[in-house]
């Protein structure tokens, strides 16, 4: 069958992957081989269950359009498109906030503490949150693509290759509402030193270890 041709209004991801799966007579299975990942993330997915990872994941991205035959564009456009207009998420939870609270800068630890307690300190913690976490998967996008490395910590660990794709995958597809504190330890506490925020403009300062 053919390249399909080139979307001209963006739809759910779901649905775009269900409509090529079907046309091209492939499984959801299929295409979780293809990309690496578990068979259960690619059911949920292709099901809607899963809200669609950033645009900018060409790790997930490319595979899936090469695989699905869809123009280069199409599945990250639909992405930006469903992302943009689903709801805005919540707060973080407390937890994490706390975790992170800790990494700080001790001088300037409870001048934070007390501007989040405001009844405004929503959007300062979501901000701090998101910048850490950015920070974080950015490394951890750098260690998905060694895969000799990945298969190395996998055996270290005693687990799969596919199983430790998996745990990076999900905290890529992590935001700061759904980040957990099993995260924080796994993967920001161990690259985040120290880090400050003017609480004026919100520029941040971030010390890595």
């Amino acid at each position: 069958m053919p390249a399909a041709s080139p979307l001209k209004n963006p739809v759910k991801v779901s649905l775009l992957l269900r409509r090529r799966l079907r046309e091209l007579k492939r499984t959801p299975r299929e295409l979780a081989e293809a990309v690496k990942v578990s068979e259960d993330y690619m059911a949920d997915l292709v099901a809607g269950r899963r809200r669609p990872p950033a645009p900018s994941r060409s790790d997930l991205y490319t595979p899936m359009t090469k695989f699905l035959r869809l123009h280069r564009n199409d599945l990250p456009t639909c992405a930006r498109a469903e992302r943009a207009s689903a709801a805005a998420a919540g707060r973080p939870d407390p937890r994490v906030s706390r975790q992170l609270l800790e990494l700080c800068a001790p001088e300037r630890q409870r001048v934070v503490q007390r501007r989040l307690a405001r009844p405004d300190g929503g959007t300062l913690e979501t901000v701090i949150v998101g910048r850490l976490l950015s920070v974080a998967q950015g490394f951890v996008n750098r260690k998905l693509e060694d895969e000799v490395g990945l298969r190395m910590a996998a055996t270290r660990d005693g687990c799969t290759y596919l199983e430790a794709r998996m745990r990076l995958l999900e905290f890529l597809d992590a935001d700061s509402a759904s980040l957990t504190p099993r995260d924080c330890e796994e993967f920001l506490r161990p690259r985040i030193n120290t880090w400050d925020i003017d609480l004026e403009t919100h520029a941040m300062r971030i010390v890595l270890r």
